[in-house]
């Protein structure tokens, strides 16, 4: 993929997103990258998974693959993904927890159903985004970060309440550490109750997950990303009839343009060339007691 254009002026933007398979008949609803946006803040990538009802004889693992130049932050609702990566960490991820994963220059994970779940039907339901790292730090070693839900600091008044999972807002910030400027929050409103979101990062959008939306005097569809104004507060209300939940992206423009190819990202062309090479020799890594593994797509990247 060439390098992305100019990202359109925040504010004007609603974004469906398109339905991606992964495999095995797992789909997932892909916001980012979009041919009008290609990131929000340092994300650039936005995929919204379930509620799926996870079968025993279903086959929705996710084998070990590789990532250069970003951050996957992974965030459930409901259900248990366990995650592995070649650095030897293994963490079950659970509703409420942040995981994240900086690949900077290298790194192998998989992420499978948790061997208590193995023979149960239960439900996964979340989101995954990219963050692409700092073009000064995507070189950096790679590393794996599990904060639990118990240390993400909450924020409520009336029938709102907000999880500041990254960055900071309504009086809180979350431990979690990044790289570059983001923000990243957990809104839940009960029916009808309302709340002003200031303009806590330069770039910001919203992402209205089970429910309608007011936001100002536009009713915004469920399952909708909406891009917000530049320094601009925003009325979010609930409509009458149910409870919303929403989750808020944002963060500094990114510091260059970037490629986004397969698994990897990076300011460099031949950066992920040489990555889909070392990867096809398997020479990036392997994850502890596991032999499988996602070779590249039949389409290379070109130069």
């Amino acid at each position: 993929m060439s390098a992305p254009s100019p990202t359109p002026e925040i504010g004007l933007l609603r974004l469906k997103g398109h339905e991606k398979d992964l495999g095995g008949g797992f789909t997932v609803r892909r916001l980012l990258p979009a041919l009008q946006l290609r990131s929000v803040g340092p994300f650039l990538f936005f995929d919204h998974f379930g509620p799926v009802a996870v079968e025993p004889q279903d086959e929705y693992d996710v084998r070990p693959h590789p990532h250069i130049g970003l951050a996957t932050v992974t965030y459930l609702f409901e259900g248990a993904i366990m995650h592995r990566d070649s650095l030897g960490s293994e963490q079950q991820i659970e509703p409420g927890a942040i995981n994240w994963m900086t690949a900077g220059r290298g790194i192998v994970h998989s992420e499978r159903r948790p061997e208590a779940l193995a023979q149960r039907r239960y439900v996964n339901h979340g989101i995954q985004l990219w963050a692409a790292l700092p073009v000064a730090a995507e070189e950096c070693a790679p590393s794996f970060v599990h904060t639990p839900a118990a240390e993400i600091p909450e924020w409520s008044q009336g029938g709102a309440r907000v999880r500041v999972l990254v960055g900071d807002g309504f009086g809180c910030r979350s431990p979690v550490e990044t790289l570059a400027p983001a923000l990243y929050l957990d809104v839940q409103l009960q029916p009808g109750a309302w709340l002003e979101l200031p303009a806590l990062a330069q770039q910001m959008a919203l992402y209205p997950v089970d429910g309608d939306l007011w936001l100002g005097d536009e009713l915004l569809p469920r399952q909708t990303l909406a891009t917000l104004p530049q320094g601009q507060a925003v009325a979010l209300r609930a409509t009458s009839g149910e409870p919303v939940r929403c989750m808020v992206i944002g963060g500094d423009p990114l510091d260059g343009p970037r490629h986004l190819w397969w698994n990897f990202v990076s300011s460099s062309k031949e950066r992920i060339v040489q990555a889909a090479k070392a990867w096809e020799a398997q020479a990036m890594g392997r994850v502890p007691g596991e032999t499988e593994w996602i070779p590249l797509p039949e389409r290379r990247f070109k130069l």
